[in-house]
């Protein structure tokens, strides 16, 4: 709820980000988008959570330091779920996809900590792309109060 230019006691805000993926499997950083989210929301203390919709994509939190976590990450998956061997390959050839953004998962939900998400020093919130290139993806950024 808003009321007059303010945010009320448990109130939310909800932003979608849509951003594009140039290859077929990525991580892509999103952090500063989803910092920006809650920084336009005013709410200092509560949750925020990151859901990305689509069925071949999912929500990580990982280091950011350098791209080798990032690179190490898509390396894991397709040594344990490799492309072309799964019966949805027949419907249109992404049961890979399909199989690490479930078990990866579509979202993840931080805690807010003086208008900041809480956050290392070392993490950052990815967005994993598994069956790109796409156009659109969308990812829901809510912001709730908790007090």
């Amino acid at each position: 709820m808003w009321r007059g230019g303010n945010f009320c006691p448990g109130c939310q805000m909800r932003e979608i980000i849509t951003l594009t993926t140039d290859r077929r499997e990525t991580l892509v950083d999103i952090t500063g988008t989803v910092k920006d989210v809650v920084a336009r929301s005013g709410i200092a203390s509560g949750l925020v959570s990151v859901y990305v919709q689509g069925a071949t994509a999912a929500i990580m939190i990982q280091e950011n330091w350098d791209e080798s976590v990032q690179t190490d990450v898509i390396t894991f998956l397709r040594g344990i779920i490799p492309r072309g061997v799964w019966l949805h390959d027949a419907q249109d050839g992404n049961g890979d996809a399909h199989l690490k953004a479930g078990l990866v998962g579509p979202s993840e939900t931080l805690p807010l900590i003086d208008g900041h998400p809480g956050l290392s020093t070392w993490q950052n919130i990815f967005l994993c792309e598994f069956d790109g290139p796409r156009r659109e993806r969308r990812v829901v950024v809510t912001v709730i109060s908790d007090s």
